[in-house]
């Protein structure tokens, strides 16, 4: 793959030697990395691009759950307009909290805390949480994060990611061999075989055993659907959306691409009314992450056209079974090293309620 920004590439060394400053600091200073007492798991990507980390997000709270954890999320919270530590309010605002903080808060029906300073965040939910939902931090974008410890390190990979470069000339924060001090890392199904070289290529020398899992993604629509929609999305990959809706047999009359994290307004709204009534759409459809930016007057503006439909991306995890026994056992490891305080506090059950 060509660089996205070729004129950028001598810039390169310059971006690769200022991250090797940052990660020698970190990982020859173990104190470097601030710790939380609650076991923090971190999700995140090499591209500074969308990589699906808010439905996997959904998927591996679920499972938490399951083994026996609550979870809360801990986000930067990119692109709010607030300041500070911010617990989210599921009915609150995108410009609030951040497209994905409200519609992880929205749909897990879990703690989501946001602040530029991660570990604050995370203390300020081991303060206000009550015993029964402490259990785990599940950190959001983290894997750049290098100023918060983690117990676990979970890493999304994408076939995108082995052929891009990294910034400036493309949208990779770290080059594929960072991808060692991954303790997991997540391949879509259907493209593990594509990326078997240069994930062994990346993995060579790697000083511990890096698991890889794969994840099947599915989008849902409902079942109210416009027959020939205006799709718009402000998403980091909006042909993928589009490809996918097309597999699905929805033929858009028009498409409308605005920036990821773009926040919507009231001329916006009005244009793509405008642009529907233009191609002879009747209707809309877009994603639930950037349904979540429409306030009600939007929403009833766009509603007063036509059907409005918000598609759904939805993760599950291939091999749960071994995903769930590959968490265990890195969990059992780690407490045995002592680091950090690993599932429900001592004198809580399995399910984190008081004895």
């Amino acid at each position: 793959m060509s660089a996205r920004r070729p004129l950028l590439l001598p810039l390169v060394p310059l971006y690769r030697a200022g991250l090797a400053v940052k990660n020698w600091h970190f990982d020859r200073n173990r104190d470097a990395a601030r710790e939380l007492r609650d076991t923090v798991i971190s999700v995140g990507g090499l591209s500074a691009g969308g990589s699906g980390k808010t439905p996997f997000l959904i998927a591996l709270a679920t499972l938490m759950r399951e083994l026996g954890y609550a979870p809360d999320v801990l986000s930067r919270g990119y692109g709010r307009t607030t300041k500070g530590v911010l617990r989210v309010d599921p009915q609150g605002t995108a410009a609030e909290f951040g497209d994905e903080p409200l519609l992880l808060a929205r749909t897990l029906g879990a703690p989501v805390y946001v602040g530029a300073e991660r570990h604050a965040a995370g203390l300020r939910a081991e303060m206000e949480l009550p015993d029964f939902h402490r259990g785990v931090h599940l950190l959001d974008d983290g894997f750049a994060h290098r100023r918060l410890a983690r117990t676990v390190d979970i890493v999304l990979l994408t076939e995108e990611d082995a052929r891009d470069h990294v910034l400036p000339a493309g949208n990779l924060r770290e080059p594929m061999t960072a991808l060692r001090r991954a303790d997991i890392v997540v391949l879509r199904a259907g493209e593990s075989e594509s990326l078997k070289h240069a994930l062994g290529t990346a993995l060579d020398r790697a000083t511990r055993v890096v698991r890889i899992w794969e994840i099947y993604r599915r989008m849902t629509l409902p079942a109210a659907m416009p027959a020939r929609p205006l799709v718009f999305s402000g998403i980091a990959r909006p042909a993928d959306f589009e490809l996918a809706l097309e597999c699905r047999g929805v033929h858009a009359a028009a498409t409308k691409r605005f920036r990821d994290h773009h926040r919507y307004t009231q001329t916006d709204v009005d244009a793509l009314v405008q642009q529907a009534r233009q191609s002879g759409a009747d209707g809309f459809v877009t994603t639930s992450k950037d349904a979540v930016k429409l306030d009600d007057l939007m929403l009833a503006a766009l509603r007063a056209h036509g059907v409005l439909a918000v598609a759904d991306a939805v993760v599950t995890l291939v091999d749960r079974e071994r995903c769930a026994e590959d968490l265990r056992q890195l969990l059992r490891e780690r407490t045995r090293l002592g680091q950090h305080i690993v599932g429900p506090k001592p004198g809580t059950t399995l399910g984190g309620r008081p004895r």
